[in-house]
């Protein structure tokens, strides 16, 4: 039987489970319990707890060897929300750890040129987190995802090289891909690896020779002047955000019921939206959220008692559902 230290075990004669530590010998290890405590396990009445991603068996040229299944993985995993193509509305995406070390991750999509941070955080051994979900109709305007990993141990390990990998992902990508199957998840999934060789370990070196040192040294800090658009600033200024989440206007709101949040959301709604008319704003974009919908009913019927106003749903690819873009004329 083999196992890792960071596995997950439970106890072949006891109630319980902990997660390994260190080798005491070839027969014996340690084992952290949920209290803290390291106590010492002969190998043979431990029982491993594997969560890694498990492939269909029914799909062709996968190789389902023990030493392969059980192997550090990390996983890029999109889930649709139904089992049949044909009737998939949504796709979830998550960060799967299928390995014994701690990630620190950044997540981001391709927005025109330039990428924007989503989600970032450290995830732990073998677990996932959830990153977004978007509609299947809105799916091509997320094509290129970007996943940053560094990876480590708190405790003795050995060193991983950073990743850095760009996804490209469509419906074309999807129909291509395979699905996999996995406790983990309601439904099959498509399965991305974005590393697995953690047996093999890069020796990173770098040298800097008397040039390189007196190059570094002569370069000086500067900041590039920046051109401004007179017509971008322009409409920059006929426009403007407000974001009436409640923990955006007040310090505390934990003794308030959620008519009196109601109530301060609106009225600075319509604050906001007074400013705006008198000091000639065109757009104004209001973020309120989903919710139960009553912020954006209140918001509608203040605009319906308005003329020479018009309003819709903001950008879902910017907002998702939870704005709203008012147009004053």
């Amino acid at each position: 039987m083999k196992l890792r230290i960071g596995d997950t075990v439970s106890f072949l004669n006891e109630v319980g489970q902990g997660t390994i530590t260190r080798f005491k010998d070839k027969d014996t290890v340690f084992v952290e319990m949920p209290d803290g405590f390291e106590i010492p396990y002969l190998i043979k009445k431990l029982v491993p707890i594997h969560t890694e991603l498990i492939m269909n068996p029914e799909v062709e040229n996968l190789d389902l060897v023990v030493e392969n299944v059980l192997s550090d993985s990390v996983y890029f995993i999109i889930e649709p929300d139904h089992e049949m193509p044909m009737l998939v509305t949504d796709y979830k995406f998550y960060l799967f750890n299928s390995s014994s070390y701690n990630i620190s991750f950044t997540y981001s999509v391709k927005d025109e040129e330039y990428f924007q941070t989503l989600k970032h955080g450290e995830l732990g051994p073998y677990q996932k987190i959830y990153l977004r979900q978007v509609k299947k109709n809105f799916l091509k305007e997320f094509v290129f995802h970007k996943i940053d990993c560094l990876f480590f141990k708190n405790m003795h390990y050995k060193i991983q090289a950073p990743i850095s990998e760009i996804l490209h992902v469509n419906e074309k990508t999807l129909t291509q891909s395979n699905l996999l199957t996995h406790d983990e998840f309601n439904f099959s999934v498509y399965a991305f690896i974005l590393k697995d060789d953690f047996a093999e370990i890069k020796k990173v070196e770098q040298t800097l020779n008397h040039e390189d040192i007196t190059r570094l040294k002569s370069i000086k800090e500067f900041k590039q002047p920046q051109k401004k658009s007179v017509a971008k600033q322009r409409i920059k200024d006929l426009t403007k955000e407000i974001d009436l989440h409640i923990e955006e206007l007040i310090d505390s709101h934990s003794s308030l019921t959620n008519g009196q949040i109601l109530a301060i959301q609106t009225e600075r709604f319509e604050k906001e939206l007074r400013y705006a008319i008198n000091n000639g704003i065109k757009k104004l974009i209001v973020i309120h959220g989903v919710g139960n919908g009553k912020l954006k009913a209140e918001i509608a019927d203040i605009l319906n008692s308005i003329e020479d106003v018009t309003f819709y749903d903001a950008s879902y690819k910017n907002y998702g559902f939870g704005a709203t873009e008012i147009l004053i004329h």
